[in-house]
Parts: structure tokens; C-alpha cells; sequence
């Protein structure tokens, strides 16, 4: 098993990845949790797949109860929010129970940010069945929800008691969303890491190093959340494409795009202007594009109403007063946090 250390200032814990870590679950599970519930929030697609199994390793241990939220961005509102905390009231969940959260980013986000709110706080653990959750979202405890306005406007930090991936859940994703998840990867070789960036280069089957491609991506992220756990400085930078991204998944009303799919337009749209400007290395942009494309991802702005567009982007939690701040490459494995007026965003789009 591959073990990471996240030493964020409110909580130390363990990422742990390992294949088949699933059928174990219940396992490694009571020994960091003493306690006799477990209440899983899941989607309908997970449990389909999984109820059983993970049913199965927990129940050995613990009482379990479930609950299923519809796959997708829709979910992370506050009327789902409302309907589980209603179920964790009918089911008497307290303080000293824990949450397991078993599904994609989506479910990471929903169930974590009610485990930090409910009852002012429950303990959860991450059990992330997607490529894009297990290298990025299950890691660093930003939790939250989305409003009409924008994406994961209202939401909090709030670390897990432990993180458990299991790459064999990989199998069952459907291309597109392994995809998805690699256009974080390939964020992550952009920001920090060129030696990744490469080896995704020359890689022939991504699922014979997917493996080490996790362990590395989250490794990057503990450092950088044990450095900056509130957003405040260095941890921006993993949001290199996402500032671009997210404008076009709430433009597109979190339907047309995923959540990978808009980050990788937006590092090849704000790396392509960027360079035009004289602040990235030429060919920088190119490299991505060729990368993107390679992973079956797109990488030309959609057709969209510019000032839409930007009106989205403005609701940017990296927003200032009447500053932006955005997240720049030099050259690839080496970028950087620069601060432009809200208005200036145009020359990057």
C-alpha cells in the first residue's frame, strides 16, 4: 500500500492507495474509528455498482445506513443538502458517528461540506470512486456546494479523518469521465511537475502506471495544502485552469461541459494568451494542446457570449475587491500566482 501524510494545520491524516483497498475497507476503517455508525452518502450510479460490496466490508464492523443522491453537478445544491441532513436527523447521527463519503467529486463535496456543518461538525472519510476525486478533490478538505451565481460558492474547509483509494473502482468509469480526471493530472505536471507531464507524453497504457500517476498527483497536493490549507497564497496554483474552467461549466449551466472537460480549455486558452503577452514560454501552450488531445480532451473556447462568460468568471472566489487573481504558467512544471484587474481577464480569454 502507498501511504501520504497530509499535514494540514487543523488535522494530520493519511491518503492511502491501494487496489482492492475496497473489499478492506471495513478493516482499515475500525482502526482509526472506535465508534459503532457509519453512514454512507453515495450516488445511485455508485451504488448500482458497489452497495453491496462496500456494504458488505462495513457491516462487519459497523451499523450502516446509506444514503443516495442523483449523480451529477445538481446535486451539490442546497436543496439535496437539506434533504440529507433531514435523513441524518430521522436516522439520530451525532456528533460522534462518521460519514463515509463513497462516489466522484461531486458526492466528496456534498457530503463533506454537511459532515462540516451538520451538527457544526461529524467526522468523514473520503472514498473517492473517480480518476478526478482520487488525484485532486478528495484531497485538501475544500468542501461546498454550488448557488444559481457560480460553482462552490458557499462552502468551508473541512479535513477528512483519512482518504482510502482504490484504483480497481477505475474499471468501471466510463472514458469519458477517465478523461475528465486526467485533464486534473495533466494539471498537475503543468503547475509542479514536467517529469509527469513526460511521462504522460510517452506513456502507451496509463493504467499500468496509474498507480504512481495518483500517489504523485496527490503527493503535490498534500505538500502544497500543508503550506497554504486556506487558499491564501501557494495553494492557488492548483487552480491553474479552473478559473477559465469554471465560467464555461456555469455558462453551459453545468450541463455541456464536465468539470475536466472545462479545466482543460481553460489551461490551453489562458497558456495561449499568456504567451501572446509575453508572460509564458512559447510553445508552452502547443505542449498542452498536444497532451489534452493525446487523453481524447478538448481544448478550443467553446462558442460562447464573452461578457457571459466573464461576468462567471468575476465570481471567482480568487476575486479581490476589484482584483483577480490567476494562475499563469512560465513554462511547464513552473507557474505562478499573478494579480490583474477583474477587467483585464478579457486578454486571457
Amino acid at each position: 500500500m502507498l501511504t501520504l501524510n497530509v499535514n494540514a494545520k487543523s488535522r494530520q491524516y493519511k491518503i492511502n492507495i491501494k487496489r482492492g483497498i475496497l473489499e478492506k475497507l471495513g478493516d482499515h476503517i475500525k482502526l482509526l474509528y472506535k465508534g459503532k455508525r457509519l453512514l454512507v452518502i453515495t450516488d445511485t450510479n455508485v451504488s448500482r455498482l458497489y452497495k453491496e460490496k462496500i456494504d458488505r466490508t462495513l457491516s462487519e464492523y459497523f451499523k450502516v445506513d446509506f444514503i443516495e443522491v442523483e449523480p451529477g453537478e445538481s446535486s451539490k445544491s442546497f436543496k439535496t443538502m437539506e434533504i440529507c441532513c433531514e435523513k441524518l436527523a430521522q436516522l439520530n447521527i451525532t456528533r460522534s458517528d462518521l460519514i463515509v463519503a463513497f462516489g466522484g467529486g461531486v458526492v466528496g463535496d456534498l457530503a463533506g461540506f454537511i459532515s462540516a456543518t451538520y451538527l457544526r461538525g461529524v467526522d468523514f472519510i473520503q472514498v473517492p470512486t473517480t480518476l478526478l476525486s482520487q488525484v485532486d478533490s478528495s484531497v485538501g478538505g475544500k468542501v461546498a456546494i454550488n448557488l444559481e451565481s457560480g460553482k462552490n460558492l458557499v462552502g468551508n474547509f473541512y479535513q477528512p479523518k483519512a482518504v482510502f483509494i482504490d484504483p480497481d473502482l477505475l474499471s468501471t468509469l466510463d472514458e469519458k469521465y477517465f478523461s475528465d480526471g486526467m485533464a486534473e493530472v495533466i494539471k498537475y505536471g503543468c503547475i509542479r511537475d514536467e517529469k509527469l507531464f513526460n511521462n504522460l507524453k510517452e506513456c502507451t497504457d496509463i493504467n499500468k502506471i496509474i498507480e504512481e500517476i495518483i500517489y504523485t498527483c496527490c503527493e503535490i497536493k498534500a505538500d502544497v495544502v500543508g503550506e497554504d490549507e486556506l487558499d491564501k497564497g501557494i495553494r492557488m496554483i492548483l487552480n491553474f485552469g479552473h478559473t477559465i474552467g469554471h465560467g464555461i461549466e456555469k455558462v453551459f449551466d453545468y450541463k455541456k461541459y464536465s468539470h475536466g472537460e472545462a479545466v482543460a480549455i481553460g489551461m490551453y486558452v489562458i497558456s495561449k494568451n499568456s504567451e501572446k503577452l509575453g508572460l509564458t514560454k512559447m510553445g508552452t501552450a502547443d505542449e498542452i494542446k498536444n497532451l489534452l488531445e493525446k487523453y481524447n480532451l478538448s481544448y478550443e473556447l467553446p462558442v460562447v457570449e464573452e461578457k457571459n462568460l466573464i461576468d462567471a468568471i468575476k465570481k471567482d472566489k480568487k476575486r479581490t475587491g476589484e482584483y483577480l487573481k490567476i494562475i499563469l504558467l512560465k513554462e511547464i512544471g513552473n507557474c505562478y500566482i499573478k494579480k490583474i484587474k477583474s477587467d483585464e481577464i478579457k486578454n486571457y480569454i
